[in-house]
């Protein structure tokens, strides 16, 4: 049974930092592509970020170029997301995704990834 897991969501000041991890476990995700979704209160979720897992690729949303890293940890399966200057708009729900599949489209189309995480609450005050 596939699991994705999110952890290091917190409450922070406007441009403070945080790292948000997702472990993976039942599934290799040495395929396709894996990403980091949001979704606040009233609005669609958006993807912040993804990683094609085969060629390390990584793609950004414009709001967070420059501000956002995501890597990943092969080893431990784990994918990371360190977020930096962060804003009141940043807040939201934040979700970890995996394409197991190789659904194709563009890496920030929901309907790509076919497992999610529960989610891990970012706040940021100003």
């Amino acid at each position: 049974q596939v699991q994705l897991v999110e952890s290091g969501g917190g409450s922070v000041q406007a441009g403070g930092s945080l790292r948000l991890s997702c472990a993976a476990s039942g599934y290799t995700y040495s395929s396709y592509y894996m990403g980091w979704f949001r979704q606040a209160p009233g609005k669609e979720r958006e993807g912040v970020a993804a990683i094609d897992t085969r060629l390390g690729t990584t793609y950004y949303a414009d709001s967070v170029k420059g501000r956002f890293t995501m890597s990943q940890d092969n080893a431990k399966n784990t994918l990371h997301l360190q977020m930096n200057s962060l804003k009141p708009e940043d807040t939201a729900m934040y979700y970890c995704a995996a394409d197991s599949v190789g659904s194709g489209g563009y890496w920030y189309y929901v309907s790509r990834y076919n497992y999610w995480g529960q989610g891990t609450q970012v706040t940021v005050s100003a």
